[in-house]
């Protein structure tokens, strides 16, 4: 026997009038809390819905998928498609319903809303920390009806989805394949404009617009190093280079790259390669005049 899957207009409501709202919000706990925080496979012919996950944790259960929910965290739930979802008592956040007609999507963000997702916020990052200050302008807006509110969110909702499809097409691999390369191209590119200055991982995730953290999956993604590691590295390289083709004493190439002490120097290479600059020198110059032989 095949179950049925109710339909609803919001969450346990059934009505055969026509919806005269285009848009609805109120807590997550507000409502879930009345059900025991677990809400059972339901749908929503007419409306998409955007959950933001501020505080405690969860299920999202999408046909036979079932996903974590975690703070920071936006679920966004296209029209039609059975869900459900089971909160911890603590949960905290907003549950954004509007008319999928009054939508105006485009592009990435139409292909985004098309299927149910479960999007992290980092809320270091600057889209991330957007996309959450302004779901609260957006639930406050709703709450305040002052003039111009219409406008309003229809902006903020506008901005939100667009910018939170961005943010899954990060940790997407087959959609974020393309921004990694970018961004490690944008990167390699600062490397080489400030690697003698030493700048750390945060200048660069800085440069890029990013979180520290963000800036090190991409990273790792990309290369299987940290960021500090992958910095780091062009330093190594570059001395390497200077030991291996010029006559520049160590000492020298040390304060090229930035190191005052040259003790420092030679025992961050020794560190770094298993060698200390004159013995590696030494020993790349012999295999090289070896190779020339032959």
């Amino acid at each position: 026997m095949t179950r049925t899957v109710p339909t609803y207009e919001l969450y346990g409501e059934r009505t055969g009038n026509a919806p005269d709202f285009w848009l609805h919000c109120e807590t997550i706990p507000s409502r879930s809390s009345l059900h025991r925080y677990e809400i059972g496979v339901h749908r929503h012919e007419s409306f998409f819905q955007i959950l933001y996950i501020s505080a405690g944790s969860g299920d999202a259960l999408f046909g036979n998928e079932r996903l974590t929910l975690s703070p920071s965290a936006v679920v966004t739930v296209p029209p039609a498609l059975g869900h459900g979802f089971r909160f911890s008592r603590d949960i905290d956040g907003y549950v954004f319903t509007m008319l999928a007609s009054h939508l105006r999507l485009a592009g990435a963000a139409r292909r985004f809303a098309a299927e149910p997702r479960v999007t992290p916020l980092d809320p270091g990052d600057p889209d991330g920390a957007f996309v959450l200050s302004t779901l609260e302008r957006l639930a406050a807006e709703w709450t305040g009806r002052r003039s111009g509110r219409t406008d309003l969110m229809e902006a903020y909702l506008a901005c939100v989805l667009a910018l939170t499809a961005r943010l899954w097409s990060r940790n997407d691999p087959a959609e974020g394949a393309g921004e990694t390369a970018r961004r490690m191209e944008h990167l390699n590119g600062l490397i080489q404009q400030h690697f003698r200055s030493q700048k750390p991982a945060n200048f660069y995730a800085q440069e890029l617009g990013i979180s520290p953290t963000h800036l090190n999956r991409i990273v790792k993604a990309a290369t299987g190093m940290t960021a500090h590691a992958y910095i780091g590295r062009k330093l190594v390289d570059e001395a390497r280079r200077e030991l291996v083709f010029t006559e520049t004493p160590a000492q020298e190439i040390g304060l090229r790259l930035g190191f005052a002490d040259p003790a420092y120097f030679s025992r961050y290479f020794l560190r770094e390669t298993g060698e200390t600059p004159r013995a590696f020198r030494l020993a790349e110059r012999a295999r090289l005049a070896a190779q020339s032989s032959e």
